[in-house]
């Protein structure tokens, strides 16, 4: 039987691999994971659609589309701003990763807080809801007047999950944040406040008690072992406990456009390591 990676699935609050045609294996805290890379790694497609070139893709990029791929998953992006009429009501949020590093986004109303799981945010707290284009323009206003981006990268957010603050830390840090953006004036107009109420996702992604980061996968490569003890799951990564005692994060976007095997018991973590360098907060079933 052939696996086919598609990452991480946030659908219900707990993570779960998700794999070509759709069925998604739970992924349990504790558990072991082992596999090995097969062949190379080829473009899986965009929006449904396989590639029709069925493109060789780099084993860096956490896109893992070839060019025209790419553009189609683009086009069709409420993130690239690249959808104007959607009818469905959008949130705004503020999201927390780490000490000093929050940001504003958007998200359709329908799909809860699986945006926020996907992201990896610790905490966040719905601001506002309404239609598309105010919950965007709204989004640009906090942007501009609070200091604040709209995305944040992830090698902050890694970094930062290994010595996160009390919860009650967290909660105070996105409830100014909350309190500055209610302050800023003309978005109530076209968007319904929504009061404040800090959700934290620590237990879900089982970030208490980390131990030191070590490292992060650089790549996926053909004929490589990735495999550990799974301790954390945020975002897109995979935080596991190697064989020889370092704690790794795996992106699982770097997982997509393989075909994958399952690796022995005797096998050892053979793909390439970006040790990890810290990062100082600032204002801003199966296979396995």
């Amino acid at each position: 039987m052939e696996w086919w990676p598609r990452g991480i699935d946030w659908t219900g609050g707990a993570p779960g691999l998700r794999w070509r045609g759709g069925r998604v294996s739970a992924l349990t805290y504790g558990q072991r994971l082992a596999f090995r890379t097969v062949g190379v790694r080829r473009c899986p497609g965009a929006r449904g659609n396989p590639c029709p070139l069925e493109a060789v893709v780099p084993g860096r990029s956490t896109g893992g589309r070839c060019p025209e791929c790419a553009r189609l998953d683009r086009a069709h992006s409420v993130a690239a701003d690249t959808v104007a009429d959607d009818p469905q009501p959008y949130r705004v949020y503020l999201a927390w990763f780490g000490p000093g590093m929050t940001k504003v986004g958007i998200t359709a109303e329908a799909r809860g807080e699986t945006r926020l799981l996907e992201q990896g945010a610790v905490v966040f707290s719905w601001l506002g809801r309404g239609p598309l284009m105010a919950a965007r323009r709204t989004e640009e206003v906090l942007r501009q007047a609070l200091g604040v981006p709209d995305r944040v990268a992830y090698e902050r957010k890694r970094a930062a999950r290994h010595a996160l603050p009390p919860a009650e830390d967290r909660a105070r840090e996105i409830e100014e944040l909350y309190r500055l953006a209610r302050a800023v004036g003309g978005w109530t107009e076209t968007l319904e406040p929504l009061e404040f109420a800090a959700r934290d996702h620590a237990g879900a992604f089982r970030l208490d008690g980390l131990p030191r980061l070590d490292g992060t996968v650089g790549e996926l490569v053909g004929g490589g072992v990735v495999t550990g003890r799974l301790l954390a799951a945020a975002g897109p990564d995979l935080h596991l406990l190697a064989p020889d005692g370092r704690c790794l994060v795996l992106d699982t976007r770097l997982m997509r456009g393989w075909m994958l095997a399952a690796a022995g018991e005797e096998e050892g973590f053979s793909v390439p390591v970006t040790a990890a360098v810290p990062v100082a907060g600032s204002a801003q079933e199966g296979l396995f």
